[in-house]
């Protein structure tokens, strides 16, 4: 063996002294080797052959990267994805393709737009402006006159997280006092400095910050996980040197972190769910954490199924093993999760800044804070981190500049109602919601798990379930449910339903379960009935997931989405 990798004999040593000398044999050889080359080859040569030995050990690493990363299965797809798009782009497949997409985009924007035709239209100002009087009765009839899904009564998921319309008029007062509040100017609005400051430091407190931890508001949940993103990033690259970086994610994460990854060059690992639990696969987590990591993340819970992924015992263990930021996004989860344990709920689980490895914390206000949209915080352990999601400029020729989130002027109208809400319904008044939200939640959950034909994904602790059905189309179901005026979320990888449960949603839960028994009655009825079990099924909504699950025709799908987002700005 060592005579065919080395091109002389070497022999093989039986004692200390032996390996010495062989060593040192080795390295005389080595040299000789070395010199020989040398020797026969000039200068350029050289340069060419280490040139080459560079290129092609660059190339063998992505290659190695890219198979570790994706799996031949992945590279794959890859590779039927790019086959499948050159294809559309040859002329008459991409006038075929337009044509439909084109049927598409006036489906959309007929649904979207249909009732625009009974109000005024106003492509230009006005050339005489409307009396008080006449604006709100057109806004009193652009609330009340167009279809819209049924909040008020709780038959919609999420969406709108309402505490009352107490709480509505105390918002709008509060708004009212500061409209005109701006936070990119304290020194103007001191009061809404301060009340920015004690929103955070409250948020802070429920999520048990250690002192030193800070944060700031921001827009969102969406903005909440850039910033946090954007955050580990410079952190990354000013106190690691890190210039090519990566992030690690379940693929149940908020759709925000693709978008920073999008938006940051931020390369993100997807990480499967165990088909299990439909927590973060750990040993898959571990596997893709190298030089280049900047940051982990996690949810609590997820927005596909509401299930929280292992912080205590995998992820933070991970963090501090690695010394890697971790992110807990518990957006969605907000002051639900945060207050579960105050609530008596014996399996809350721990994932805040009670775990050392956790570095940031993201929370929506606006959500079971109930504070008006869109409020959110971002939370961090120290101030290392926070200060590499600001901008500073102190070059510019308007003067110096600083800005602390994405925006640069920001509401402190929003702000000041979202601080008016927490401190009028206090720790008690969260912990009274959070105790009707999430036995509401399960007992949905129990409900649904003893429905036939149904399932619960996962094991759901909190105010989110999801269901699917391995016996019939659940987008079936959910045009079912459409039409019985319930308008909640549909899912896919796999397809499913969710219902992220609100306080209005606590109202009609009996009759989410009634409606959901009959419709599988209803199903299963037609199922059995031959003359209808042989019709393929044609629901808009199982057409569309079908298009956006196939390797072959997701782009299509990308295009119906954009033609949504064009068509929202059709007037």
């Amino acid at each position: 063996m060592f005579s065919e990798r080395f091109g002389f004999d070497v022999p093989v040593p039986e004692s200390w002294a032996e390996l010495v000398l062989l060593i040192e044999s080795l390295y005389f050889e080595c040299l000789h080797q070395l010199d020989e080359y040398r020797s026969n080859r000039n200068g350029l040569q050289i340069a060419k052959d280490i040139v080459f030995v560079l290129v092609v050990n660059y190339y063998l690493k992505r290659l190695w990267r890219l198979v570790n990363d994706n799996g031949i299965t992945g590279i794959v797809n890859g590779l039927i994805l790019r086959s499948v798009s050159f294809f559309m782009g040859i002329s008459f497949v991409k006038s075929k393709i337009d044509k439909e997409v084109s049927k598409v985009r006036a489906s959309i924007e007929n649904e979207l737009t249909g009732q625009d035709g009974q109000f005024p239209v106003f492509n230009e100002l006005p050339v005489e402006g409307l009396k008080e009087k006449q604006v709100l009765e057109l806004l009193d009839r652009l609330d009340h006159d167009y279809k819209r899904g049924d909040w008020e009564h709780g038959r919609i998921s999420g969406a709108v997280y309402h505490g009352g319309s107490d709480l509505i008029h105390l918002q709008s007062q509060a708004f009212e006092k500061y409209i005109i509040s701006n936070q990119l100017h304290p020194d103007v609005f001191p009061g809404v400095r301060k009340m920015e400051s004690e929103v955070v430091a409250m948020v802070l407190d429920m999520f048990h910050g250690p002192e030193g931890s800070c944060g700031t508001t921001t827009s969102g949940g969406s903005e909440s996980l850039l910033l946090t993103c954007l955050a580990a990033k410079m952190y990354a690259l000013h106190e690691r040197g890190i210039t090519e970086p990566e992030m690690i994610a379940p693929i149940t994460i908020h759709a925000a972190v693709y978008k920073a990854s999008y938006y940051f060059g931020i390369k993100l690992h997807e990480i499967p769910v165990d088909p299990v639990t439909f927590k973060v696969n750990l040993t898959q987590v571990k596997k893709h954490i190298n030089r280049n990591t900047i940051l982990l993340l996690g949810s609590a819970p997820n927005f596909p199924h509401g299930i929280v992924d292992d912080f205590e015992h995998g992820l933070n263990e991970l963090a501090l093993k690695y010394n890697i930021p971790l992110h807990v996004d518990c957006c969605l989860g907000s002051f639900v999760m945060g207050m579960m344990e105050r609530a008596g709920f014996e399996d809350a689980p721990k994932f805040d800044f009670r775990l050392d490895g956790v570095t940031s914390i993201s929370c929506d206000t606006h959500k079971y804070g109930f504070a008006p949209k869109g409020s959110s915080v971002i939370l961090y352990r120290n101030q290392s981190m926070r200060k590499y999601q600001y901008y500073i400029n102190s070059k510019w020729t308007g003067g110096l500049y600083g800005s602390v989130t994405l925006a640069g002027s920001r509401p402190g109208a929003l702000t000041v109602g979202c601080w008016a809400t927490m401190v009028h319904l206090g720790q008690q008044g969260y912990i009274d919601s959070c105790k009707l939200i999430i036995n509401t939640a399960r007992k949905i959950k129990h409900e649904i798990q003893n429905i036939k034909g149904l399932s619960i994904i996962g094991d759901p602790i909190g105010s989110v379930v999801a269901f699917t059905s391995e016996d019939y189309s659940i987008y079936d179901i959910t045009d079912r449910l459409s039409a019985r005026g319930w308008h909640l979320s549909t899912l896919q990888r796999p397809p499913a339903i969710h219902i992220a449960v609100t306080i209005p949603t606590c109202k009609v839960s009996n009759e989410l379960i009634s409606d959901l028994k009959s419709i599988m009655g209803e199903i299963e009825r037609d199922a059995e009935d031959p003359t209808i079990a042989k019709k393929e099924n044609k629901n808009d909504t199982a057409a569309l997931y079908g298009i956006a699950g196939s390797v072959k025709t997701g782009p299509i799908a990308d295009r119906v989405i954009e033609a949504f987002l064009d068509t929202m700005y059709k007037s």
